[in-house]
């Protein structure tokens, strides 16, 4: 009669193997994997939050609100400021801001007409999801709305 060989061993060895052969792999992927953050002064901001949300504040307590708007048939993106404020010396800027790709940012000077509105060709955006962050300054006051559109695919 032959003698029976014991597998525990062979099965304990192969447990190990294949432990550190997946950890192994994890550990290849996660390093092979691009870590972008979505901006390059993420921190930085972080520090100024207290001075976004007095700004937040501000806007929100205006009688007439500022908005954003998406025309998909004109391929325009459409900025409306208070009129109150858009007969006083207006500046500030229009960042178009694309939170799967910070490569793909735009920015634009805000200058709106005398009602308050300013147009943006959003012809050569990628189809998908922008932040419209508009930030402006009237009297040494300074005011920000944030508001998503989703651009669609221009026309064939």
């Amino acid at each position: 009669m032959k003698p029976t060989r014991n597998l525990w061993p062979f099965g304990i060895l192969s447990a190990f193997a294949l432990f550190i052969a997946g950890t192994a792999g994890l550990i290849v992927l996660a390093c092979s994997h691009k870590v972008d953050l979505v901006s390059a002064d993420y921190y930085e901001q972080e520090i100024r939050f207290q001075s976004q949300l007095d700004r937040l504040d501000r806007t929100h307590k205006l009688e007439q609100q500022a908005c954003v708007s998406y025309d998909a048939s004109a391929q325009r993106i459409t900025i409306s400021v208070p009129v109150q404020q858009a007969v006083h010396s207006i500046s500030g800027q229009v960042q178009l801001y694309r939170p799967s790709a910070a490569g793909l940012d735009r920015h634009v000077k805000l200058d709106p007409d005398a009602r308050g509105f300013q147009s943006v060709d959003a012809a050569k955006l990628l189809p998908g999801l922008w932040k419209v962050r508009v930030l402006w300054t009237v009297e040494n006051k300074e005011y920000f709305i944030d508001q998503s559109v989703i651009v669609r695919a221009g026309r064939s």
